[in-house]
């Protein structure tokens, strides 16, 4: 633990559940990195992992985005590729991109892919998924409307997935946002995962919600006002 961070820790009370608005106002008293932190929310699910394999994704567009530059990979054809270059897709390829990832070209966030593509895409599941990064029809990156998706995901859109602790972590920011924007996206991450939860989940559905910048300590915040 290093003495600023010691430092910050001091300023949050582990044991309190903080309110929405008294953590965003906490969080940017715990950034202390000379470069922008990220805004990390962690929520631990009450799923029971031994039953199956639960899976909860999906995405989330924040209303005052994530702050990240986001780098779209497209693999399509045709007048397809042409809509994902217009939209501003980073690499855009078909069988030429399909070969490069397979040889280790991972430059970036995002892979969409045209759904005539997904025999030719298929083939790097074992690249590809380990790295949460195949195109999946359920978080939207496998989709006709390649040109839109690009836009979307540009503009902040993102995909989430609980790992296999039961813990969904996204970024919801960045430190220099306004508190009160911090918040909105906050509540915005949390519904989408609300929306995502799995029919067969009886009882308190998120059983701990935290915050964090960067470098700095978690604050453990009172869900109730942002799940009713």
């Amino acid at each position: 633990m290093s003495k600023k961070y010691a430092e910050k820790a001091k300023l949050v009370d582990p044991a309190k559940l903080y309110k929405p608005v008294e953590a965003m106002a906490l969080l940017k008293n715990t950034s202390w990195a000379k470069f922008t932190e990220s805004v990390d929310l962690a929520l631990r699910l009450n799923v029971d992992l031994k039953k199956g394999n639960p899976s909860v994704r999906g995405t989330v567009s924040l209303p005052h985005g994530s702050g990240k530059k986001v780098r779209v990979a497209v693999v399509a054809k045709g007048a397809q590729a042409a809509d994902a270059q217009t939209a501003g897709a980073d690499v855009v390829g078909a069988e030429d991109l399909v070969e490069k990832i397979s040889k280790g070209f991972l430059d970036f966030d995002v892979l969409l892919a045209a759904p005539d593509t997904m025999s030719m895409v298929g083939k790097l599941g074992k690249i590809l998924g380990t790295k949460g990064l195949m195109p999946n029809p359920k978080s939207g990156t496998v989709t006709p409307e390649i040109g839109k998706a690009v836009k979307e995901f540009k503009g902040g859109k993102m995909e989430f997935r609980m790992d296999k602790g039961g813990v969904v972590h996204m970024l919801i920011g960045k430190v220099n946002l306004e508190p009160e924007q911090l918040l909105g996206n906050l509540k915005t991450a949390v519904d989408a995962v609300v929306h995502a939860k799995p029919s067969g989940v009886k009882g308190a559905y998120i059983g701990s919600m935290t915050i964090s910048c960067t470098m700095g300590p978690p604050i453990r915040i009172d869900q109730r006002e942002l799940v009713a």
